[in-house]
């Protein structure tokens, strides 16, 4: 089942955004199916002082098989919801990463 246009979208410049709900503090890190219109990731990262958000972007890199910085984090810096850009992937190739964890 592939992700809906909402939680996976292509910008003009021909990068991945991907909608997020992050839940930081978790036991371990790793994608737990959708929240709503967004992918619902777990993260073993508190949230405090941006250690949540690095700890997304680590994540999200090596789920994808991208460097860190093809992923960058566009908004909700301070917010459990998120969106991200990813840089040099398509989104066929996200799909197939990421939904194979979840089913």
């Amino acid at each position: 089942m592939p992700m809906s246009d909402v939680m996976l979208r292509v910008d003009a410049d021909g990068n991945c955004l991907l909608k997020l709900r992050v839940h930081p503090g978790a036991k371990r890190s790793t994608v737990n199916g959708t929240f709503g219109e967004a992918l619902k990731v777990e993260l073993q990262a508190p949230p405090v002082d941006g250690k949540a958000n690095a700890a997304l972007i680590k994540f999200l890199a090596g789920k994808l098989n991208v460097h860190k910085s093809a992923v960058e984090l566009k908004s909700g810096e301070c917010s459990r919801d998120k969106v991200v850009k990813i840089s040099g992937i398509t989104p066929e190739q996200i799909n197939r990463l990421i939904m194979s964890e979840i089913l």
